[in-house]
């Protein structure tokens, strides 16, 4: 299995998608809390007006949350990879396209969200590579 993401490596992407001015703009109606998960590694994300303002690893099961994005740490390396490959390339390629990538929970609330969560993805993208990270 490939490494997965820590504590520290969730709260510099807090850091920086709270700091990302097109965040700034376009995350004002975007207030929820979904989780994302790496292989059953799991961290709910709560966003207030496009800021993260929280991140709770592995939150117990009385915390809903209003979707998942779901995907084993093979799916998720190679989107975070500098270089990924087709398909890999973008949230909304792999979540037509790469049958392991998931999208559990509300659809609904995902697409209302799209572009703040889109954007978000790209931060999350853009992270150093997880077999570096602290």
């Amino acid at each position: 299995m490939s490494e997965q993401p820590s504590s520290t490596w969730m709260e510099r992407y807090r850091d920086t998608v709270n700091a990302d001015p097109e965040m700034a703009v376009i995350g004002d109606w975007f207030t929820l809390d979904f989780k994302i998960s790496f292989e059953g590694n799991d961290f709910r994300i709560s966003v207030r007006k496009g800021k993260i303002a929280e991140i709770e690893h592995n939150p117990r099961f009385d915390k809903p949350v209003a979707f998942t994005l779901r995907a084993p740490m093979s799916v998720w390396n190679k989107f975070i990879s500098p270089n990924p490959p087709p398909l890999y390339h973008d949230f909304f390629a792999m979540l037509m396209r790469v049958d392991e990538f998931q999208l559990d929970g509300d659809t609904l609330a995902t697409m209302q969200n799209a572009r703040a969560l889109h954007r978000m993805m790209n931060i999350l993208k853009q992270m150093e590579p997880l077999n570096v990270a602290a």
